[in-house]
C-alpha cells in the first residue's frame, strides 16, 4: 500500500475543523461520528505524540500501557520464539513500534491505523535495518482482510477505546482470525473513569458514576467532535468480548513499577500505585 497516495474522500469533503478552545463535554456519539474524530484528532496530534512519547515506546518495542509493561516480559501473545512465521495484525498501531518488535522476532505483522499522519511516522521510524511491518489505513470497524488471514491480533490503547460500537470490532477481528488466534488489546482501565484525568493528588478523589457509559467528547463551536473516548465497564467489556465469539483466558491489570517516573496525562507513580490504570483482555478465538 502506498501510504504517500492515500487520499481521504471524507476529510476532503469535510470543512476545516476549528481547535480554538474545543469544549469538553458528555454526549452521545456515534460510529461514525467517532471514527472521523479520531481520524483528524490523530493526524493532527501525532507528531506531538510521538515526539512526547516517542522515546518511552522506542522505534521497536511493545509495550502495552503507561505503566510500562513490555511484550518481551508479559508474554502475553505467547512466547517470542512462538511468534515466528506467524502472521499477526496490530490493531491502532500509530507509528508500528509495536508490530516492529514483532517483525524483529520472526513474525509477519501487519500495522493497521486510522491515521494517515501516524503511519507516516511508522515510515519515517522505519529505516532499512529495523525490520518492518506492512502498513494498512483503514478504520478497525471495517478491516480490509479475507477471514482467517492472521494468527493473532493485537491492540495497545489502539482503536477499542475510541469507537462506538466494539461489539462490531471483535467481531471484524473474529473473522480475521484463525481459528484457535488470540486477541489481546489494552485499553484505560474502567475504573479510572470516575476520577479526574489528574496525575497528582486531585485525581484521587471520585469525580464521577463509574456506570455512566456516557462519552467523553470534545467539540468544537458548531458542536462537532473533535476528539472521543468511550467508557466501559469491565462487565461491559467483557460481555463484548463474549459477544465478539472470544473466550476470555486473563484479564491483566499492570502494577506501576518501580522504575517508571514518568507521567503521562493521568497516568502517574502515585495513582499507579493506588488504583489500576490500564486493563488488558486477553482473548481467545473459539
Amino acid at each position: 500500500m502506498n501510504q504517500e497516495d492515500y487520499a481521504s474522500e471524507e476529510a476532503s469533503e469535510a470543512d476545516p475543523v476549528s481547535m480554538e478552545d474545543p469544549e469538553a463535554t458528555r454526549r452521545d456519539a456515534g460510529e461514525a461520528e467517532s471514527s472521523r474524530a479520531s481520524r483528524s484528532w490523530w493526524d493532527r496530534n501525532a507528531d506531538e505524540y510521538q515526539n512526547d512519547h516517542g522515546a518511552f515506546l522506542g522505534d521497536d518495542r511493545f509495550v502495552w500501557g503507561p505503566e510500562g509493561l513490555d511484550e518481551a516480559e508479559a508474554a502475553l501473545l505467547g512466547p517470542a520464539a512462538s511468534l515466528r512465521d506467524k502472521d499477526i495484525l496490530e490493531i491502532g498501531a500509530g507509528a508500528a513500534q509495536c508490530s516492529r518488535w514483532l517483525a524483529a522476532q520472526g513474525a509477519r505483522p501487519v500495522a493497521l491505523d486510522l491515521s494517515h499522519r501516524q503511519l507516516q511516522h511508522a515510515l519515517r521510524i522505519g529505516g532499512s535495518d529495523v525490520p518492518r511491518a506492512q502498513l494498512v489505513e483503514a478504520d478497525a470497524g471495517k478491516l480490509p482482510f479475507r477471514a482467517g488471514s492472521f494468527d493473532l491480533a493485537c491492540s495497545a490503547y489502539g482503536a477499542v477505546p475510541f469507537v462506538a460500537d466494539p461489539v462490531n470490532v471483535m467481531r471484524e477481528v473474529h473473522r480475521v482470525l484463525r481459528p484457535g488466534g488470540r486477541w489481546v488489546f489494552s485499553v484505560t482501565h474502567p475504573v479510572r473513569w470516575a476520577f479526574p484525568d489528574e496525575p497528582g493528588p486531585e485525581g484521587l478523589s471520585v469525580a464521577a458514576s463509574y456506570f455512566d457509559r456516557t462519552a467523553y467528547v470534545e467539540q468544537d463551536e458548531r458542536g462537532r467532535a473533535v476528539y472521543v473516548e468511550h467508557h466501559r465497564t469491565i462487565g461491559d467489556r467483557v460481555r463484548d468480548v463474549v459477544a465478539g465469539g472470544f473466550r476470555l483466558l486473563d484479564l491483566v491489570e499492570p502494577e506501576w513499577p518501580e522504575w517508571n517516573s514518568q507521567e503521562w496525562g493521568g497516568w502517574s507513580p502515585l495513582r499507579g500505585n493506588l488504583i489500576p490504570g490500564t486493563a488488558i483482555f486477553v482473548c481467545e478465538r473459539d
